[in-house]
């Protein structure tokens, strides 16, 4: 029998939903609206469209978008300082910078000046060590969202056997540690694993974030397993394909995230997640404040 499909439109509309109504509630209690600050550097084509989508389903869920668009010429230290500024400023509740950054602006000085708290990406080092430590505040969001999807299937988690196909610090580390979160045993493979077909045939759980379009053949799944694709690629004619030969790869496995429609999705709808947790703990850190 061909695998389920696991809908991240879906899904993501759900999650979606129970943010926009955790907002109206806060609103109706006298409390401000999460605001999100969406940063921008540059042009880069497929930057621009999540941007705006960022952006439009901030304000759908009620919450405040702060944009900033800063031209690809922008200092590293000018930038710095903006975010330094969002930092500072408390109707700001989460900041995004949008990647890939300019060449000549360094990503690790970028992450680990926005500030903890506000860190709704999850990808700074505190947010990450506190994932890595089981004390998890803010996720990164593309994990986070295969979380949910994986919940969806109803299975239990605790002891399946969980390869993690990429080493990103954006996707496959956290990926595999919010997997360890959940009691898996958990195997990350890379461009330098040995036998890569035999490590993937022996997951219960494959997550496939390599960025290369159906790398992932049909043979190498189990039969039964559940398999999320985070990839989004575009092949030789122009359509959007996973990491994952889909077709093939369904006829094994017993859940499936197609591509497009699966992770992608969830990772705005985690997004606004985050914010709303972010407002939340920092309400919490200023009532011990007082």
């Amino acid at each position: 029998m061909p695998a389920r499909i696991l809908d991240g439109k879906r899904v993501a509309e759900q999650v979606t939903a129970e943010v926009r109504d955790a907002v109206a509630r806060r609103v109706a209690r006298g409390m401000t609206a999460p605001g999100l600050a969406v940063v921008q550097v540059g042009e880069h084509a497929a930057s621009s469209i999540y941007v705006r989508n960022k952006r439009r389903t901030t304000e759908t869920v009620g919450m405040r978008s702060f944009a900033l668009d800063l031209p690809a010429t922008v200092g590293e230290r000018d930038l710095l300082d903006e975010i330094d500024r969002l930092g500072a400023d408390p109707s700001v509740n989460g900041i995004l910078v949008q990647l890939p950054l300019p060449p000549h602006i360094a990503r690790e000085a970028v992450i680990e000046r926005i500030d903890p708290a506000k860190d709704v990406d999850g990808f700074h080092p505190y947010n990450v060590g506190r994932l890595a430590l089981g004390m998890p505040a803010l996720r990164p969001c593309t994990p986070y969202g295969c979380m949910r999807l994986l919940a969806e299937t109803g299975e239990a988690l605790k002891g399946k056997h969980a390869v993690v196909i990429g080493r990103s610090t954006i996707v496959g580390r956290p990926m595999a540690l919010e997997l360890l979160l959940a009691h898996c045993t958990v195997t990350i493979a890379h461009s330098a694993t040995r036998d890569l077909a035999d490590v993937v045939r022996s997951g219960d759980i494959v997550v496939a974030a390599v960025g290369k379009p159906r790398f992932v053949q049909g043979d190498w799944i189990r039969e039964g397993a559940i398999v999320i694709d985070v990839g989004i690629n575009r092949n030789d004619e122009g359509k959007l394909v996973g990491d994952v030969d889909f077709d093939a790869a369904r006829e094994r496995a017993s859940y499936i995230t197609p591509v497009p429609g699966g992770v992608g999705p969830m990772t705005i709808a985690t997004l606004l997640a985050n914010t709303l947790h972010a407002a939340e703990l920092q309400q919490r850190e200023a009532l011990k404040a007082l």
